[in-house]
């Protein structure tokens, strides 16, 4: 039987690590991933209205169910978020509106779907998505802004950088604050000790994350340099295929009928 303790143990969020597997979503290459990233962004920023929030939707729920995404891999969502979207619907009722004075409360609920939708999509191309793969995909999207004398290759070297960099920051960060907790403090006695105390604490984090950072930094340096250079990073032989433009054609027809349907809706409210 489970414990209790493990009923309520917490799933942490885990970023840029793709979840272990072989299916059609993983094996797309990350250019095109990105891309449509960017084409749902630009529609949902523009028109981010039910129909083309439920098409992206779609989409995400069908990418998870064929690249088979466990349910584990969801982190757990905390109680006094469930709190703070209580408090922001009732607020967001109050205020009233059209049809019926619903449309406060209508309008937080579609704000909050976009923030998962999205939330989602991202989600969804870190765990499907090797990090080596991301710097190679930007250098070669954006091979025409060469012609610009644009330094595409520097910024995917510094993209892959960042993206290789986040998680291990992360887990010395946590390692460090652990180490910090499990120290013996003083017991304050007044406000102005523990607010001193506060200080010295966040001082003493803020020096060794910098020290960490920086020597992390160094070595990876050194293996860039073992292993010939940042030339290597944006290098990849990995091109778009068959399945790839299908694949665009596929969100591009669903994003383009929630368009239309979102269009029509607009042009009968008017």
């Amino acid at each position: 039987m489970m414990s209790a303790g493990r009923r309520g143990a917490t799933r942490p969020v885990v970023l840029l690590r793709p979840v272990p597997g072989d299916s059609a979503v993983h094996r797309l290459w990350a250019g095109t991933k990105l891309l449509v990233v960017f084409g749902i962004s630009v529609l949902l920023t523009f028109y981010p209205g039910w129909a083309p929030i439920g098409a992206v939707a779609l989409l995400v729920f069908a990418a998870a169910r064929i690249a088979r995404i466990p349910r584990g891999a969801l982190p757990s969502v905390p109680h006094w978020l469930w709190v703070l979207l209580l408090i922001g619907g009732a607020t967001a009722a109050m205020a009233g509106g059209d049809p019926a004075g619903l449309g406060g409360l209508l309008n937080f609920l579609r704000i909050t779907a976009l923030s998962i939708v999205l939330l989602g999509l991202g989600a969804m191309v870190s765990w499907t998505t090797n990090v080596a793969e991301i710097a190679p995909a930007v250098a070669a999207l954006g091979k025409p802004l060469r012609l610009l004398r644009i330094p595409v290759d520097d910024w995917a070297v510094a993209l892959a950088l960042a993206l290789r960099a986040f998680p291990m920051l992360i887990e010395e960060f946590r390692v460090l604050y652990a180490a910090r907790r499990l120290r013996p403090r003083p017991r304050a006695r007044t406000r102005r000790e523990r607010r001193r105390r506060w200080a010295r604490e966040a001082i003493d984090l803020i020096t060794a994350a910098i020290t960490v950072t920086l020597r992390r930094a160094d070595e990876m340096g050194d293996a860039i340099t073992a292993r010939g250079g940042i030339g290597q990073i944006s290098a990849s032989p990995a091109r778009p295929g068959f399945a790839d433009l299908m694949a665009l054609a596929l969100v591009a027809a669903v994003c383009g009928g929630a368009l239309v349907l979102e269009l029509a809706a607009l042009s009968t409210t008017r």
